[in-house]
Order: C-alpha cells, then structure tokens, then sequence
C-alpha cells in the first residue's frame, strides 16, 4: 500500500519525541488524536511499530525499518518545498544533537546560532546529558561523545582535540597557599566528577593527578565549572570553556595538560540522509573551528 506523508510526519513525531503529548505539542495536536493516527497507521502496514514503555513510545525493529525509510520521505518533501519556495540549497526540519554538558553549553550554542542564521528553516535541538546518548532509541539525530563507540551499527568520525588544565579562581588563589607543583594539590580542596557517576573513562580527570576524591563533586562538568569559578577550589577545565569566565586563573599550565578527542557518532542507515549528512558536515566544521578559537584565546 502506498503510505501518505502526512501519516509519516506523525510517526517521524513520536519516534521523536517518544511520547503521544510530546509529538502532539510540535504539530499542534493533542495527544488522543496522535494515538488514533499511530494506530491507523499501524493497522494500515499491518505491523506493530511503537511498544509503550515506562520510559515513552519505543520503535520496534519494524517501526525502526520504517524511521530509514520516513526520513528520506521527509528530506524529499523539504527539498521540493525548498524549491518551490527559492530556497533550494538550505536546510530545514528539526535536527537533535546529543552531547557530553562541556561542549553543549560552551560549543554547541555558538556552532548551532551561526548554521541557523544560514538555514533559517532548520529546528536545532541539542540533548545534553551526563550519560552517553543512545541512538538505537533514536534520543537524537546524531551524538558528539569523548570516546568512540566498539559496538553498534554506528558510523564514527574524529572532529577534533582539545585541552584540559587545571583552574581555579584568582580569590581562590590569592587567600590559599601556592601551588608550585602537582605535590601541592594535597593541600587544596579539589573539585570534580562523582566517581560512580562517570559514564565515560576520559572523563576520569582526578585519577590523572592520582587524586583519591573531590570535596566539591557533581556529574555535570559545567556544576563543576561553576564550582572552580565561586572559588570553591581547584579543578580540571576545558581550555574552551575558560574564556567565559574572567576570574579564572590556569594552575600549573607547564606542568598538567590533559588531551582527549571529540566524536561525532551517527546511525549507520543516515549515511544515505543526504540532508543529515550536509548537517553533519557543518557540525564538524563548526565545533573543529570553535575549539580552535577559544583555546587560542585561552
């Protein structure tokens, strides 16, 4: 049977969202009327697509054959759309992106308003979690993670490298003892991650200064960041992050530098999205440049 787009635009919702009220909310409808359209839909292809969780709608291996397929049909009719109305070449529909809290509050933002500004029809949304994003679930369109993934039918491509060094604010330091060496720490409060709370080993930064705890910890890098600039203590920052905070001071810059990577993680089937593919390729680009430029201002 030949499936209707309008029909797909409501499947597209909900996978999205995973709920009926969450895809009712962005095509202004309620959520009953949502339900009844998955249902037709289902009854239509004679396949169950979403199980109902205590988490939201979960796609099932058939609705997630049908997402493939869905979302092509969604680039097709926003590129004919775009057409018709002289915007050919410009990207439009909502696109999500999950990462890491460090680059979402202190990258993405900057990236995600100069791609907007050049594709006015676009819909960004940026998930940040303190956990790794699950694609399989669809929580986004594509995912910037610390590390690479070893499993999955994923694609995976390096973006860049960046820096970390330690950090506190210049209160902090003017009313502490000085700090000359990494033996002097011992004698200072620390701040960082709650150790079970690491979702990730490269965001395991204290154990490289082989520090057994933080007085002041929390699984979001940026409570940590805000953390080091009250003056709370010592901690490990981005060196992207520093310029927004102008009280901040390095510590021991010559001596502690740690590197780690950025990824950008992507499903395998949205190699053939050409409309993802030109987003990500404007991702990359943006957060390799960004890096870039706040740490030589650093």
């Amino acid at each position: 049977m030949a499936l209707q787009w309008d029909d797909l635009r409501v499947f597209l919702a909900v996978a999205r969202a995973e709920s009926l009220s969450g895809a009712g909310r962005g095509l202004k409808l309620d959520p009953a009327t949502v339900g009844r359209r998955v249902l037709r839909l289902e009854q239509d292809v004679g396949v169950t697509l979403f199980v109902k969780t205590p988490q939201g709608y979960s796609l099932t291996s058939e609705g997630a054959r049908l997402l493939a397929h869905a979302e092509r049909a969604e680039q097709a009719v926003s590129q004919g759309a775009a057409e018709v109305s002289g915007q050919a070449g410009r990207l439009s529909g909502q696109i999500r992106i999950g990462a890491p809290d460090g680059c979402a509050n202190y990258l993405l933002p900057q990236v995600c308003a100069r791609i907007g500004h050049d594709h006015p029809g676009l819909e960004i949304q940026v998930v940040a979690l303190p956990r790794v994003i699950n694609l399989s679930k669809r929580e986004a369109d594509m995912a910037i993670a610390v590390s690479a993934p070893e499993t999955g039918r994923q694609t995976v491509q390096k973006i860049t490298d960046y820096r970390l060094h330690l950090a506190a604010s210049r209160e902090y330091l003017q009313q502490n003892p000085g700090i000359r060496t990494l033996r002097d720490l011992r004698d200072h409060k620390l701040v960082g991650y709650i150790p079970d709370l690491i979702f990730d080993k490269e965001l395991d930064y204290l154990a490289e200064l082989e520090a057994e705890h933080a007085e002041f910890g929390s699984n979001s890098v940026s409570v940590q960041f805000n953390f080091v600039r009250a003056g709370a203590g010592v901690g490990i920052v981005h060196s992207f992050a520093m310029p927004s905070a102008d009280n901040l001071e390095p510590v021991l810059a010559d001596e502690f530098t740690l590197k780690r990577s950025f990824y950008l993680i992507r499903h395998a089937d949205d190699r053939k999205v050409e409309r993802l593919n030109r987003f990500a390729e404007l991702l990359v680009s943006g957060v390799r440049q960004e890096v870039e430029r706040l740490e030589s201002a650093t």
